[in-house]
């Protein structure tokens, strides 16, 4: 299937957590025919409309895939700092670099419901389906509009960034752990912003050793501990040594961002929780007011979002499911990590919006 042109929306002045836009972009690509049930499929961290394999669009979208366009209307979203969408590096001054506005999941989501409404005329989602950071948007989406959306997919993801559940409390008696995903963040963030050639964000040119130091640190937590075991550092075969895969995966996947854009999406990312929109902080509250029905898809070995969160949240959430991706390739196995983990995924997604 060829892949559709990318579509820019010009909201004006818009207002977001940190500030205000002067003239707001959300990118986004559509599939299909838009008299079908609409599907909204938002990005990731690292994640790009023009994306294509890892961390991209097209392993759920396309004919026989998860998201058939023969079936549906699929709306896919870049986030804000994503590089498409408004971001540090495409916006002009004074609000360009290091003076963009830190952004919500919630300005995202009201960003993405304007281009439905205004532009496609879409007046219902059928579904909101996302991995990692777009499992987040999944569960804003029926928080931020109630009565917009019917479903929700959330793949590798939570209603929050830790800290993380009572769940922890409970079996460790020790709250010592509960900031386990915030603290993964601040490793890759220190990483980049006490490298030599970031320059408090002021840089002249992109600062590699920066970027290349956020992406090593980054690489430690997107894969289960098992996955290393198992694979012996080696990816499959792709890659002779834990060297080469760590400079040319990661280091060379992460050296096409500008490292403002890293930073801003990395702060959306760890200021996640719905909790904070309607509840005052009282999550379990939060996920027993979603109305949509949802299936929750954590990895077995996720070291971000681990299977346990996702346990605490559908006993509490009262129209969900939970199905456990069975898989050594942690994290990553939500965003096309390996064919069998991917069609396990299609499966269940198949299964859910036929109910």
């Amino acid at each position: 299937m060829a892949e559709p042109e990318t579509h820019y929306y010009h909201h004006g002045r818009f207002k977001v957590v940190g500030g205000v836009i002067p003239d707001a972009i959300t990118a986004y690509r559509t599939y299909g025919d838009s008299s079908k049930p609409c599907i909204v499929f938002p990005t990731c961290y690292g994640g790009r409309l023009d994306n294509s394999g890892l961390l991209g669009q097209s392993y759920l979208v396309g004919e026989g895939k998860a998201l058939d366009p023969s079936k549906y209307f699929v709306v896919t979203f870049a986030l804000f700092s994503n590089g498409e969408s408004s971001s540090p590096s495409n916006t002009p001054a004074p609000y360009n670099g290091p003076y963009f506005p830190q952004v919500s999941y919630e300005d995202n989501i009201k960003a993405q419901h304007a281009v439905l409404t205004k532009k496609l005329g879409v007046k219902h989602i059928y579904c909101v389906v996302g991995f990692s950071m777009g499992g987040q948007q999944a569960y804003y989406w029926p928080t931020v509009f109630p009565d917009f959306v019917d479903k929700f997919v959330a793949i590798c993801g939570s209603a929050r960034t830790s800290p993380h559940n009572k769940w922890y409390d409970v079996r460790l008696n020790s709250k010592a752990i509960l900031d386990w995903n915030i603290s993964f963040l601040e490793g890759p963030k220190a990483a980049l912003v006490a490298s030599r050639d970031f320059d408090g964000g002021h840089y002249k040119s992109p600062p590699t050793i920066g970027i290349r130091a956020f992406g090593r640190v980054y690489s430690a937590w997107a894969y289960g501990q098992t996955w290393f075991r198992e694979h012996q550092y080696l990816a499959q075969g792709t890659y002779p040594d834990l060297e080469s895969w760590l400079r040319e995966d990661w280091e060379g996947g992460f050296l096409s961002w500008d490292a403002n854009d890293l930073l801003v999406l990395l702060e959306t990312w760890r200021s996640g929780d719905i909790s904070l929109l309607r509840d005052g902080g009282n999550y379990e509250a939060a996920l027993s007011g979603i109305k949509a029905h949802g299936l929750i898809m954590p990895s077995k070995t996720d070291l971000y979002f681990p299977p346990e969160d996702s346990e605490f949240e559908v006993s509490h959430l009262k129209n969900s499911q939970l199905v456990v991706i069975d898989s050594v390739w942690g994290h990553i196995a939500g965003g096309d990590g390996n064919e069998t983990d991917t069609n396990f995924i299609r499966d269940h997604i198949w299964k859910f919006l036929e109910q």
